[in-house]
C-alpha cells in the first residue's frame, strides 16, 4: 500500500515539474524562442481615410488645434502676462494689462518646434526680442490683421476645409480669413499678401501645400516670432484617424533664419452638434484701439 501511494506521489510531482518546464519553454508575447531574439509585435494596419470621387483622401470638416502654439511656438513656462515690467520681486504685468489678472496670463506649453530652438540669425534674434518687449504695439493679432500661414491653423479658432475633386478652399473663423488653394500652379504671386499664394499637390495620403508670396507683416505667435517677405512655407496635411489630421509646416526664410525648421501638431475635428464656422470679423472690435484718439472727445482709458 505504501509503495502504491509513493508511486502516485512521484507521478504527480513529475507531471507538475513537466508542466512548469513546458510553460517556461514557451515564448511570451513579443518574445521569440530561446536564441532567436525578440519578436516584434504585429504592426497595426495603417489608417486609410475615406475617399472622394477622385480617390484622394477626404479632408472635409471643421478642424481646430488644441495647444498653446499661438502664445509661443517654442516650449515655455507659465508667466503672469505677455507684456511685463520689472517688479519688486520679479516681473509683473505691464500697466496696460494689469487689470486682466489671470485672464491675461500665459499658459505653459510643450512647444511644437522640432529639432531645437527656432534658428534665428543674430540680427533677427535681436528683433524677435524687441518684438516680444513691444508685443502690445506690434502683434498684428491685437489689431485684427490677417493671421498669415501657418499661424491661421493654430489660433484658438476653428477653420473649415472645403474639398472636392476640382477645388480646395479654407475658411477661418478669425477675421474672416480665407485661402483659395490652387491645384495648378498659376506662376508667381502677382502681389505679396498676408496669407500668401497656396499651390497644392497630393503625395499618397498627404495633401502638400506650397505657400509663397507673403508680405513681412504677420507673426508666427504672440511671442514676437516673425519672418520677412522671403518666407516660404510647405504644409503637409495627413488624416491619421477619423477625427484627427496631422499637420506639419516647414518654414524657410533665408533673410531671417539660418536654416529651414519645422513645426508639427494634431488638428482635431469639431464634433459639436451643428458645428459651423461663425463670424468673428474683429475689425470693428479694434476701431476704438486704433482710431479712438481721433474722436472729438476721446474715451477715457
Amino acid at each position: 500500500m505504501r509503495s502504491r501511494v509513493r508511486d502516485v506521489l512521484i507521478a504527480a510531482i513529475a507531471a507538475g515539474v513537466g508542466a512548469i518546464v513546458a510553460a517556461t519553454a514557451l515564448p511570451l508575447e513579443g518574445q521569440a524562442p530561446a536564441g532567436r531574439g525578440p519578436v516584434p509585435p504585429a504592426p497595426a494596419p495603417a489608417y486609410r481615410a475615406p475617399r472622394l470621387a477622385d480617390n484622394h483622401p477626404d479632408l472635409n470638416g471643421i478642424w481646430q488645434a488644441l495647444n498653446e502654439a499661438n502664445y509661443d511656438l517654442e516650449a515655455h513656462m507659465a508667466r503672469p502676462a505677455l507684456a511685463l515690467r520689472a517688479g519688486p520681486y520679479g516681473p509683473v504685468p505691464a500697466a496696460a494689462v494689469l487689470a486682466l489678472g489671470a485672464v491675461g496670463a500665459v499658459p505653459p506649453g510643450m512647444g511644437v518646434v522640432e529639432g531645437g530652438p527656432i534658428p534665428y540669425k543674430p540680427e533677427a534674434a535681436a528683433k524677435k526680442k524687441e518684438n516680444q518687449e513691444k508685443w502690445l504695439e506690434r502683434d498684428p493679432e491685437i489689431k485684427c490683421y490677417l493671421p498669415g500661414v501657418p499661424r491661421a491653423n493654430y489660433m484658438p479658432y476653428p477653420f473649415q476645409i472645403f474639398q472636392s475633386a476640382s477645388a480646395i478652399f479654407m475658411a477661418y473663423e478669425y477675421a474672416g480669413a480665407v485661402r483659395n488653394i490652387y491645384l495648378k500652379d498659376p506662376g508667381p504671386a502677382p502681389v505679396d499678401s498676408w496669407m500668401g499664394q497656396s499651390v497644392a499637390r497630393w503625395e499618397g495620403e498627404t495633401l502638400i501645400i506650397d505657400v509663397k508670396g507673403f508680405n513681412d507683416q504677420s507673426w508666427f505667435d504672440r511671442s514676437g516670432n516673425f519672418h520677412s517677405e522671403a518666407l516660404h512655407v510647405v504644409e503637409r496635411y495627413t488624416r491619421i484617424q477619423p477625427d484627427v489630421l496631422n499637420y506639419e509646416a516647414t518654414i524657410e526664410d533665408p533673410k531671417t533664419f539660418s536654416r529651414p525648421w519645422k513645426i508639427s501638431m494634431p488638428l482635431y475635428r469639431r464634433l459639436d452638434r451643428g458645428a459651423q464656422i461663425m463670424d468673428f470679423k474683429c475689425v470693428e472690435f479694434v476701431e476704438e484701439l486704433m482710431y479712438g484718439q481721433y474722436r472729438k472727445k476721446p474715451l477715457s482709458p
